[in-house]
Formats: C-alpha cells, sequence, structure tokens
C-alpha cells in the first residue's frame, strides 16, 4: 500500500520540550496505527528512508520501531522490514517492563483519554514495607497516593504509591500523572525494578475494576530510584489481567 509520507515529517510529530525524540516519533507512529493512517500489513518505510524523513538519526528511529515491536503493533521480518500489525477484534493493552513510563503516558499513546479517581491521598506513618523498600526511618514520613486508573471510562488498575516526603511534599499535586508531577520538580526516576505475580481479587478490589470476586489479576509491585541509585516511588498495583498484558524483551549478554 502507498502512504503518504509526509505523515512521518518531524513537523507534523515533533514538538520542544514535549520528551525524547524516539519517545515523541513512537507515540506519532503509533496513533496513525491506531487512527487508521497506517493500515494493517503496511510497510514501514526502510530504517535509513525513515530517519530521512523525520529527520532523525536511525538510532532514533531504531528506539521507535523497537519499542512499537514490544508493544506488539509492529511485527519486523527479517530481510523483509516492518510491517503493520492487523488490530484484533478485542483489543489488549501490551505494556513494556522495560520502558518507564506512566499510565497516564502509556494510554495517551495509544490515544486513549486516561482518568484517575483518587482513593486516599496524604503525608503519613511509614509501614516497614516502605521503611525497606524507601530506605527511610520510623520518624520520617512518606507521601501516599492511591487512585483507581481507568482509560475511556473502563477501569484498567489500582495503584498505590508512595515517595518520601521530600520527593513528594505536597501530594495534593498529583491529579493524574505522578511522573509529570516528579519530572516538573526534577526528581523523576531513569530506572525501577517490578515483580509480577498472578492473585486472585479481593470483594473490594474487583468492585472498584469491576470484575466478580476472585477474579484474576495482575500485581505489581514497582521500586524506582534516581540516577544516584536512591529509590523514591514504592508502588503496589493490580491491573485486570483481561485487557492487560505485561511483555519484556530479553537481551542475550555480550559474555558467554
Amino acid at each position: 500500500m502507498t502512504q503518504n509520507k509526509d505523515i512521518y515529517s518531524a513537523e507534523n510529530w515533533y514538538a520542544q520540550g514535549q520528551g525524547p525524540r524516539y519517545r515523541q516519533l513512537y507515540r506519532h507512529i503509533l496513533q496513525a496505527i491506531q487512527r487508521g493512517d497506517l493500515a494493517p500489513d503496511s510497510q514501514l518505510p526502510p530504517e535509513r528512508d525513515l530517519a530521512t524523513l523525520a529527520d532523525v538519526s536511525r538510532v532514533t528511529v531504531r528506539k521507535a520501531v523497537a519499542q512499537l515491536v514490544a508493544d506488539g503493533v509492529i511485527d519486523q521480518q527479517r530481510g523483509a522490514g516492518s510491517f503493520v500489525r492487523g488490530t484484533p477484534a478485542t483489543a489488549r493493552h501490551q505494556q513494556s517492563l522495560s520502558s518507564l513510563v506512566s499510565f497516564s503516558e502509556s494510554m495517551a499513546a495509544r490515544g486513549k483519554t486516561s482518568t484517575s479517581k483518587v482513593l486516599q491521598r496524604g503525608l503519613f506513618t511509614p509501614s516497614p514495607d516502605e521503611m525497606m523498600a524507601l530506605g527511610i526511618a520510623a520518624r520520617d514520613r512518606v507521601s501516599r497516593i492511591s487512585r483507581l486508573r481507568s482509560a475511556n471510562g473502563i477501569p484498567m488498575a489500582i495503584e498505590n504509591s508512595s515517595l518520601p516526603e521530600d520527593i513528594l511534599p505536597r501530594p495534593d499535586d498529583v491529579t493524574t500523572s505522578l511522573y509529570l508531577v516528579l519530572r516538573r520538580d526534577g526528581c523523576a526516576p531513569i530506572r525501577a525494578i517490578q515483580r509480577v505475580t498472578a492473585i486472585n481479587a479481593g470483594a473490594m478490589d474487583a468492585e472498584k475494576l469491576k470484575l466478580p470476586e476472585g477474579a484474576a489479576v495482575l500485581s505489581i509491585e514497582r521500586t524506582a530510584f534516581l540516577d544516584n541509585g536512591r529509590p523514591i516511588e514504592f508502588t503496589r498495583g493490580l491491573y485486570r489481567s483481561d485487557i492487560y498484558d505485561f511483555i519484556s524483551e530479553l537481551r542475550l549478554d555480550g559474555g558467554n
């Protein structure tokens, strides 16, 4: 299928101060796929051509396409190129475990409107788990934010986040995106360790997620760190396993 190559022009997707170029290009291509501007089975331009069209480096293109592959919307066929996958009738949300992005950013990249209902928010005495994860003492306080996260009106997840008071002194500042507030204050994490387990939802959580009691959900526990190694976010979340997939990319180390 012939494509309008102007779709990749930087003037159609790049905005100063809106994040790395590869991330903006990734979001733009993803939204083009979701809108139908890039049809199923259509081929992306070769890496060199796409870099020229988008006025970016080939490394930027490679990173953007790699994320699209990780999200399951692009197939890369050795020797043939990169192709848009067909969209299933019932779409599942695929979230890469290797990308440290907020729920709001993840949904926006898919062209969906995210909303948050605050279930609890304030400054509290830390629990033993919070003290261990965040490296704080019993005399310190933590900001806690518990939110019900939805996309296009569908309940998707319950996220319970804890941060040291000096990192988030005003938890009321968080309305939708926690990471947006952290970036504004210059203290966003750059890496995280996550653990994913499958559990059965209790009655209260199931009701919030519009699921039957005992339904299978994904439980994710994440500790996020600054570039100096300091842990500054401890989040426990429950995600609907009927519409959420978490995926990870594995690479062979250079050693033996």
